[in-house]
């Protein structure tokens, strides 16, 4: 007989320390400790965590922008670099599963990449996800991730998928997840004060949770950042007006919704802390008796979705004329 997990799920809403990359770790290790404690097997970080979000690009112009670009890239990491081995020293000792957002730098200094990392509870990186369209103004600060990261890793306690922040509105990204038979799916935001004075930020994370969950049949993990006043007196220089500008209402949503497409528990709504949920993935199967969009509530003979997932080349070496004619 199939066997489907339960656990207990925890959901960070706080800030980073701002581009220090050591003590976010050091903070993201100290709140592991602390959803271990209460028999949390699965955590959830906001986008880009490690270790802070440009919100320069919303509220200075590009060229005032460029010298925190700058400040960015030094504070960006590399999955194996030597500052992320204590968190993942932290899944290991606290048998946890991590899905934490971070500022990962490429091998060009103008790349950086909004990645998602899957560490499982022996403290190993099994997946990762770049971002696959910067949102508005990040495309000044984020390269575009490719189809290569658009995967479901199976674990301990099951399949876990994640997309970041305005991608989960990606209709054909979250298709492609949930044809891998995602059933638990992280989705992290940054809190964005800066939307349109009509945009509801709160509300729309959690309209595209329960989308996701209903069309899908599984759970939505969210987790969103909040702006410290650390981040602010940060950019006060250059902008004055920061508090203004970055203060709002309903900018935060963390969380979890089920299978129905409804929020389990009382969520987090722009206050720090985290959030706890029990999980049950058996939950996941009932409902698709009704609409499985994976199997037989669709009409495959009609609809064909392709998917690229060839890591992106951006240069072939070719060291013999052999190998060159052959192409």
């Amino acid at each position: 007989m199939m066997d489907f997990s339960k656990f207990k799920a925890a959901t960070v809403q706080t800030s980073p320390v701002f581009l220090n990359v050591e003590k976010t770790i050091d903070k993201a290790i100290t709140l592991i400790k602390e959803a271990s404690s209460n028999g949390a097997q699965l955590i959830a970080f906001p986008e880009v965590f490690i270790a802070g979000y440009p919100y320069w690009n919303w509220i200075m112009t590009p060229v005032q922008g460029s010298k925190w670009y700058e400040e960015l890239y030094k504070n960006s990491v590399a999955v194996d670099d030597a500052s992320m081995q204590p968190l993942y020293q932290a899944a290991k000792d606290h048998n946890i599963h991590i899905v934490i957002g971070i500022n990962e730098r490429g091998k060009s200094y103008g790349e950086i990449y909004n990645t998602n990392l899957i560490i499982d509870n022996t403290g190993t990186v099994i997946g990762k996800h770049r971002k696959l369209v910067p949102t508005w103004a990040e495309k000044l600060t984020w390269t575009s991730g490719d189809g290569s990261s658009l995967k479901v890793y199976d674990t301990e306690i099951g399949p876990i998928g994640t997309l970041a922040c305005g991608e989960n509105t990606n209709t054909l990204a979250r298709f492609t997840l949930l044809s891998q038979s995602e059933l638990i799916h992280i989705a992290n935001y940054i809190s964005l004060p800066v939307a349109p004075p009509d945009y509801n930020m709160a509300e729309a994370i959690k309209i595209r949770a329960a989308a996701h969950s209903f069309e899908g049949k599984l759970f939505t993990i969210v987790s969103c950042s909040t702006i410290s006043k650390e981040i602010m007196d940060a950019l006060r220089d250059d902008v004055p007006n920061v508090d203004e500008l970055l203060t709002r209402k309903n900018s935060a949503f963390s969380g979890f919704v089920g299978p129905n497409g409804a929020v389990i528990g009382e969520p987090l709504i722009d206050e720090e802390g985290i959030a706890y949920a029990e999980i049950d993935l058996q939950k996941c199967i009932q409902p698709k008796q009704m609409h499985d969009i994976l199997g037989h509530y669709n009409r495959f003979d009609i609809f064909d979705l392709r998917v690229n997932v060839a890591p992106t080349r951006k240069i072939t070496f070719i060291d013999n004329h052999e190998e060159f004619n052959k192409r």
